[in-house]
């Protein structure tokens, strides 16, 4: 993310010189059916993992996304020993960036989460990479936390494909959640916090913007941050 972040900022340099930039931000978002099995509302919150790519974005997409009561960006797929930024940015960990969503089932079900997440949050069709960055920290993947949750999201992957909404086939893996660990604090609210930094504001803030156009019904203006969780708990 920090290369990619000083690349923008040499774009920007550029284009003040008279040079060309890049005139295509974020990843497009794709309009897709909702699934076709879904959980039926429940009471209780319910916890979903997802990873595609770098996590500030995603984490930005599910803070504007309502019936949602946190969003936290972290590590999934190794150990508690590499789970910090500088190690899982090797790639040789087993970590992907990930972000842990804590939702409320009677507000929002885990089958529009992944709507949300295959739709606007990342392209589900890149291996290994999402966008400008690359290494199997930025996999697209679905850590799941139940039995359902695998289900849901392996009958939709095939669904999808089956159906050809993407130009390629969907390399999102689902596999059973381990363990999530928080990342460091400065990565929290990250998108939120800083909106103009060239990294986000190329391809983070258009996620959002695609979330309130293409899931109307579920966004909301005020994200819900993590560090409001915290003053609240």
């Amino acid at each position: 993310m920090r290369r990619s972040a000083l690349s923008l900022l040499a774009a920007t340099a550029a284009l003040s010189l008279g040079f060309a930039a890049p005139t295509r931000a974020a990843e497009d978002a794709v309009v897709i059916p909702a699934p076709a099995m879904d959980a039926a509302p429940a009471s209780g919150i319910q916890t979903a993992v997802v990873a595609g790519g770098c996590f500030w974005g995603v984490q930005g997409v599910f803070q504007h996304t309502a019936g949602i009561v946190n969003a936290v960006s972290g590590y999934a797929g190794g150990t508690k020993a590499t789970a910090d930024y500088q190690t899982v940015s090797t790639g040789r960990t087993g970590h992907a960036e990930s972000v842990e969503i804590k939702f409320d089932p009677q507000k929002i079900s885990y089958g529009k989460i992944l709507q949300i997440y295959f739709s606007v949050a990342h392209d589900p069709t890149q291996l290994n990479r999402q966008g400008p960055d690359t290494g199997t920290q930025y996999r697209s993947a679905i850590f799941t936390t139940s039995d359902e949750q695998k289900k849901i999201a392996e009958a939709y992957i095939a669904q999808l494909d089956a159906a050809k909404v993407f130009s390629r086939p969907i390399v999102t893996k689902v596999g059973t959640l381990e363990a999530f660990y928080p990342a460091e604090a400065y990565h929290q609210d990250y998108l939120t916090l800083h909106p103009n930094q060239p990294y986000i504001a190329y391809n983070d803030i258009p996620k959002v913007e695609n979330l309130k156009k293409l899931f109307a019904d579920n966004y909301i203006e005020k994200p819900t941050l993590v560090s409001a969780s915290k003053a609240t708990n």
